[in-house]
């Protein structure tokens, strides 16, 4: 393999490794669900992403192919991770946030996971989990 393709296959792989390290480092140090939100979608895509191409230059460079599967597996990546990390925070949002707590949004519609019409309205019929700041009164807080 020439060293040029070496080079470019350990930069990727450095990368990659750079960013798993950091998304794992942020899932486990961030405080709150929502920010922990984005520490397996971005920089671990970003990790996974590098380890692919790495692959890909690999396998150009010693077979002279272009490995399709790394590419295809690149684009599922990047258009699932959003889409994942969408679903998280709107369940984050719809058992941690009571509808009142939000901001008014600009246009005075409200927030549309909030005020859809349809099966998903109403589904939850137990109140949102109160905020880590407030008491609970049929709780016990151990010291």
């Amino acid at each position: 393999m020439p060293l040029c393709a070496e080079i470019t296959v350990t930069v990727f792989l450095v990368i990659a490794g750079f960013f798993g390290l950091v998304g794992s480092f942020g899932l486990i140090r961030l405080p709150d669900p929502m920010t922990r939100l984005h520490a397996p979608t971005k920089p671990s895509t970003m990790g996974v992403g590098g380890a692919l191409l790495a692959s890909m230059v690999f396998f150009y460079a010693t077979e002279g192919r272009i490995s399709s599967h790394e590419l295809l597996i690149t684009i599922f990546l990047l258009l699932t991770a959003p889409i994942a990390a969408l679903f998280i925070g709107k369940v984050h949002l719809h058992q941690r946030v009571s509808p009142k707590d939000l901001p008014t949004p600009d246009a005075g519609t409200g927030w549309a996971s909030f005020t859809a019409e349809g099966p998903a309205r109403g589904v939850r019929d137990f109140p949102p989990a109160t905020r880590a700041t407030e008491r609970r009164p049929d709780k016990k807080v151990s010291n």
